[in-house]
Order: C-alpha cells, then structure tokens, then sequence
C-alpha cells in the first residue's frame, strides 16, 4: 500500500531530513586519513541520542544479511557499496568511502547517502562519484507531478550509461516515510513514461549507485555487505524526496559553505 502524506506530513519528514543531511555533512569531514570506521559510527549514535532520533537501521533485520543490523550507519569503502558493515578498519590514503543513514523523528523517517575520497583523489573515482551525483539529480528532476516511474528510473539509467557505468537493479529506491522502506521500489534503470504514476504526496528514497567496471554483485560472509563482482571501485548518492503540485522538494539537502560569510547554508529545497 502506498500512502501519500499531507503538506504537513511532508514537514514533518523534513524535519527528519534536515538532521539527516546535517549529520551526514559533518560525518563526511570526520572522514579523514587514519580515522577508524568505529569512530564514525559512535560518532553518528552519539548525535543521533542527542537529537532525540532513532536510527532506523539498528535491529533491522531484512531477508537478506545474518541476524539483525546493530550499527547506525552503512559504511561501505573501495568495492563495497551497499550495506557495509562498520567495523575495525583505519581509513586509508585514497580510500572511496560510501556513508548511508536513515533515522525517525516524531514518527517520520528520512534517508541519505553520498560517498567521498579521503585523501589523495583519483580522477576515476571522482568521475564515478559524480556520476551517481548527476543521475541523482536527474532523477530527482524527473520526479514530477504527474510523471511515471519510470521517468526516474530511465533518468539514472541514461545518465549511469552516458558515463559508461552499467546498472544492478537488484537494489535501487524506495518508498520512505513512516518506516525507512515502503512502497514503491524505485529502480535504478527504466522505461519513461511506465509504471506508477506520480502524485502529489508521493515520498521516496532515490538511490543511484554504481560500480566502476561491472553491473554484478557479491555478498560477503556477514550477509550484509554489497560488493562489485570484480572488486572495482563503487560510489552510492541518495536523498529523500517528495513530489509536490509545484515539483520534487528534496528533504534530506545538505547544508553548503556560503560563498561569502565561510559559514553553512542549506541548498534550494526544490531540484534545479
């Protein structure tokens, strides 16, 4: 069943998602060279308990991975991009490190992920990086009132292509609201103009997420961990949207330096 949320609904998911956008704003500058990915999970539980909030992945316990999650945050480095399991590992020079959250406030839940080098960039990794960035933002622009499916799905999949990436749609977007997972699946590849239409109140998580040379996927050992088949590099871009009569209104936007006092601001809430 799919339900659409109110105008003040919606509010009240971007409530959830301005914290969600904050926080992964700041984990992203945790991220550093010789940071261990425990110190960033305990860092994300401690303003997640000062906030309030309740993460949304802790006991989850899907089809899918061994037992229930018992982290708040994915952290997927190199060719993990999916569901990675935060653990004993000291960030390295040049790593490509995947972040992904979703946490409830007052009974609405917000979702996000992006992904960042830490240290010393390679130009294949930041293209591949702002491959997943530029098919988010197509994809959220084709998330129009009124609109198919579809339409998002084919936005990801021809952008993923125009970069020469192939696309898995084992796993892609997804309905959110009050659980972290609803109807409906949101596919990283598609045909325009098919399946659901798309209506106001409409809310979803949507997800592009590519690997450097394969479309094919393998699990490790702990069942939850998603890595490229051929162990090439991945990167993983996400936000919470909701389509509104004027257009997409992105609710998990992370905040931006200001040009010219040095200090945040947030980002237009609509897609550009």
């Amino acid at each position: 069943m799919i339900e659409l949320k109110s105008a003040e609904e919606i509010r009240q998911m971007a409530v959830a998602g301005q914290f969600v956008g904050e926080l992964l704003a700041e984990l992203s500058g945790v991220a550093a060279v010789g940071v261990n990915l425990m110190d960033l999970e305990h860092h994300a539980r401690r303003r997640i308990a000062e906030r309030g909030a309740e993460s949304c992945y802790w006991d989850y316990a899907p089809s899918f991975g061994r037992g229930p999650f018992r982290n708040v945050l994915c952290l997927s480095v190199n060719d993990a991009v999916l569901h990675g399991l935060p653990h004993d590992y000291v960030l390295r020079d040049g790593d490509l490190l995947s972040i992904d959250m979703a946490v409830g406030i007052d009974g609405w839940v917000a979702d996000s992920a992006l992904s960042v080098i830490v240290g010393t960039p390679d130009p294949a990794d930041e293209k591949l990086i702002e491959a997943t960035e530029v098919a988010l933002e197509a994809g959220i622009a084709a998330a129009q009132p009124g609109g198919r499916l579809g339409d998002i799905s084919a936005a990801i999949g021809d952008v993923a292509r125009s970069y020469g990436y192939g696309v898995n749609a084992e796993f892609g977007g997804h309905g959110i609201g009050r659980t972290m997972h609803e109807a409906p699946h949101v596919s990283n590849d598609g045909r325009a103009r098919r399946g659901l239409k798309l209506a106001p109140g409409l809310t979803v998580a949507i997800e592009p997420w590519f690997c450097r040379s394969t479309d094919k996927i393998k699990f490790d050992e702990d069942g939850w961990t998603i890595r490229s088949a051929d162990g090439s590099r991945t990167a993983h871009s996400e936000h919470t949207v909701a389509i509104t009569t004027t257009g997409p209104q992105v609710l998990t936007r992370r905040p931006t330096p200001d040009a010219t006092s040095g200090g945040p601001t947030e980002r237009s809430a609509s897609a550009s």
